[in-house]
């Protein structure tokens, strides 16, 4: 590929001007770790919206779904579509709660929620399993999806990729804490979509292509329909069935927990107020799932044109390592067809995107390992400048991790089915612990070792020949991994009444579950109506479905299913906006 003069002076001015909010925020990040780890808690709606949704594009996300469309077609996309239930729960009947709870961390949860030495425990454990193990992992597929861009865009070896990205996010995480993360996540969120929108307008005008009407003439319908084939039922079954009845409430996945948690609680617990809280939840959910998927699916459709065969990669790019090719790689590919000043363009949003996720990631995960663990059990008494000290010499080892966990992995799509595979049968715990009191440290030990020795014994005996699908793996890990958790929760004591109490009177739980724990509280009904958030999150997942899918059909040349969608979108969007108003009524604090 051919790089000019303009193209190296777009990526390098976007490197400077993401650089700048790290300078600027580098003394209030210094301050304490309040400001190093949730901005001081003064992040308004629309910085927490952006930046959730700048964190969830990254450079292995455009690669996840063009290796979905590739291998079956838009339909794929269901498996994370369906994550959309999750998000909205989060908007409707947890963000609030999350915002009252103070927590500095959603680790520090299990501390004002549960009691005893199991809770201490279940805090310091997760700590290190998701903070650096977990974290790691996945830092490693986004580290994956660069070096198979830089690749192919650049030439450059895995190592080379992966130092200069390295030592680049290591300096800004390092030095800006979460201020200077959400306001570059702002910056690096508008020159990635340009470069996204620009990736499909250049594909689509190839003369192999012919615009939209040649693409759609050219690429087989069952690889365009945005629904699975009902006529071939293991597959609408895997794609579609299972994930909007099972997978979305029952699997634990980073940016789409049931319950909001790791990141996206970061960026809730950093909001200024409950409705800020709210809204910037409810914003990166549009933004995440209606505004993004389309230039993405366009530029993977087009590929299966250019580069039916995953030799025909190989073929047109002789120099690429042989073991990086997989159906992922073809987004990179389909980038070389860029001229100049837009090859730039989208390099810089492609390195925009891999750090913004990058960044969010060393510092939550550092938020964890320093203040959940090392703050928590091994040095108490020190000064808040030498747990930002530690902060920042954490993030580097975090990212030296990450890097060395990325030359194990071959591809996006693995990497995201093992990581929903360790999850599986947690949710509903998740969900479930802020309306029933009767949860223990206990059950979310159980849970999260029965999920996980559950999914090591499939995937041992998958690798030794065990031929059972994947959607039979998920469905016996889910149930199993409840069995276990419920009889665990009935079979030991509840958290002592005191902290029941405290939690109640802190962050005001809705429901019948706190009924027992309520009247002692002395601080009468929850603030919070279960049947208006219930009522908002069917609305809210109509109003981004409706979206999602106007927008496909009127691509498609669908023109009577997008005025269908373009009503729903209509009505429930005013709907979303009256339930949000009665949120905020009288006698409703939203500070």
């Amino acid at each position: 590929m051919k790089f000019t003069n303009l193209d190296f002076l777009i990526i390098g001015a976007s490197i400077v001007i993401s650089f700048l909010p790290a300078i600027f925020f580098a003394r209030r990040a210094s301050q304490n770790t309040t400001e190093f780890f949730t901005s001081g808690r003064a992040a308004p709606w629309w910085l927490v919206g952006i930046s959730m949704v700048a964190t969830t594009f990254s450079t292995d996300t455009p690669n996840l779904v063009t290796n979905m469309i590739r291998e079956h077609g838009v339909a794929e996309n269901w498996l994370w579509w369906s994550f959309l239930l999750t998000g909205m729960m989060t908007v409707f009947f947890y963000a609030r709660m999350w915002r009252r709870s103070q927590v500095l961390t959603d680790l520090e949860f299990y501390e004002i929620r549960y009691s005893g030495k199991a809770a201490v425990a279940l805090r310091g454990f997760r700590a290190i399993y998701l903070g650096l193990f977990f974290n790691c992992f996945i830092m490693a597929t986004v580290n994956l999806a660069a070096a198979k861009i830089g690749n192919i865009v650049l030439g450059w070896p895995t190592w080379q990729t992966l130092l200069v990205c390295s030592v680049m996010t290591i300096f800004f995480a390092s030095v800006s804490g979460l201020w200077g993360v959400l306001v570059t996540d702002t910056l690096q969120f508008g020159i990635t979509m340009t470069g996204a929108f620009a990736v499909t307008y250049f594909a689509l005008k190839q003369p192999a292509i012919g615009g939209l009407t040649g693409l759609f003439a050219k690429v087989p319908a069952t690889s365009l329909h945005m629904l699975p084939d009902f006529g071939n039922w293991p597959a609408a079954l895997t794609v579609f069935i299972i994930p909007l009845t099972v997978q979305w409430w029952s699997v634990w996945y980073p940016g789409a927990e049931p319950g909001g948690g790791s990141y996206i609680a970061q960026r809730m617990l950093a909001s200024k107020s409950e409705k800020d809280a709210v809204i910037g939840t409810l914003l990166f959910n549009v933004m995440h799932y209606a505004l993004r998927p389309w230039p993405w699916i366009l530029t993977a459709l087009a590929s299966t044109i250019i580069f039916p065969q995953l030799s025909d990669i190989g073929k047109m790019f002789p120099y690429v390592n042989p073991a990086l090719i997989g159906h992922d790689m073809a987004y990179p590919a389909m980038m070389t067809f860029l001229p100049a000043g837009f090859l730039g363009l989208v390099v810089a949003g492609t390195l925009a995107a891999y750090r913004s996720t990058i960044e969010t990631h060393l510092n939550w995960g550092t938020s964890y390992l320093v203040h959940d663990f090392y703050r928590r059990f091994l040095a108490k008494d020190r000064t808040e400048k030498h747990y930002v000290l530690m902060g920042r010499l954490v993030t580097a080892g975090l990212m030296i991790c990450a890097v060395l966990f990325s030359l194990y992995l071959d591809t996006a799509k693995e990497a995201f089915e093992l990581i929903l595979s360790v999850g599986a049968g947690t949710g509903l715990l998740y969900l479930l612990r802020w309306f029933w009191w009767r949860i223990n440290a206990w059950s979310e030990i159980s849970a999260m070792i029965g999920s996980f020795v559950i999914a090591l014994a499939f995937f041992v005996a998958r690798k030794n020949g065990l031929q059972i699908e994947g959607t039979s793996v998920l469905l016996i890990t889910v149930a199993a991994t409840t069995v276990i958790w419920v009889s665990v929760t009935l079979m030991t004591a509840p958290a002592d009444r005191a902290t029941l109490v405290k939690f109640f009177k802190l962050v005001r739980p809705a429901g019948p579950g706190w009924k027992v724990v309520s009247s002692d509280a002395g601080v009468g009904a929850s603030p919070d109506g279960l049947p208006q958030s219930l009522l908002g999150w069917v609305l809210g997942c109509s109003f981004v479905y409706s979206a999602l899918f106007g927008v496909g059909s009127f691509l498609y040349g669908h023109m009577p299913q997008f005025y269908a969608c373009l009503a729903v979108f209509a009505a429930s969007g005013y709907g979303v906006y009256k339930v949000l108003q009665g949120f905020w009524t009288e006698g409703q604090d939203a500070n």
